[in-house]
């Protein structure tokens, strides 16, 4: 068995756990404190419901959201690509370690992986994908779709 078909069941969210993620899908650092007065809690219960919301694996951690352009990262594109067969794992593992992934993803339909990735510029784009990405052996073919604008939606 793998470790998905392992994993118990996920314990079902009420409306306050949904207001809780939404809180801190908008600011990753809110205080324990300021969570609890917004979701109408006491400070306790908040606590217990992140630490809950954090061991059920619903939270998966905070991050910063960063500006790729600012960052130095002005190019962005998805690059879709079909594989081998029963290559994943091992397609997965090779992109997770490329510069400037951001967003790997297994896909059903006229391709297998979708990937999102930021560089510099187009060249190191173009260099990415013609001597890293492809050099992958169970990468049997690449498209490349140049981002021109893009804006990360929340939840309100």
């Amino acid at each position: 068995m793998t470790d998905e078909q392992m994993a118990p069941a996920p314990r079902p969210l009420d409306d306050v756990d949904r207001a809780i993620l939404r809180i801190l899908r908008a600011d990753g650092r809110a205080s324990v404190r300021s969570v609890a007065e917004q979701v109408h809690v006491s400070r306790a219960n908040a606590y217990t419901r992140i630490n809950r919301l954090l061991d059920d694996g619903v939270i998966r951690g905070f991050t910063a959201q960063i500006d790729q352009e600012r960052a130095g990262q002005g190019t962005s594109a998805y690059i879709t690509m079909r594989i081998v067969q029963t290559s994943w794992r091992s397609v997965r593992e090779q992109l997770e370690r490329l510069p400037g992934a951001a967003h790997i993803a297994l896909v059903g339909g006229d391709f297998d992986v979708l990937l999102l990735v930021h560089t510099a510029d187009n060249r190191a784009l173009r260099d990415l994908v013609l001597t890293k990405i492809q050099a992958i052996p169970e990468v049997l073919s690449t498209r490349t779709l140049l981002v021109f604008e893009e804006t990360d939606l929340q939840e309100a």
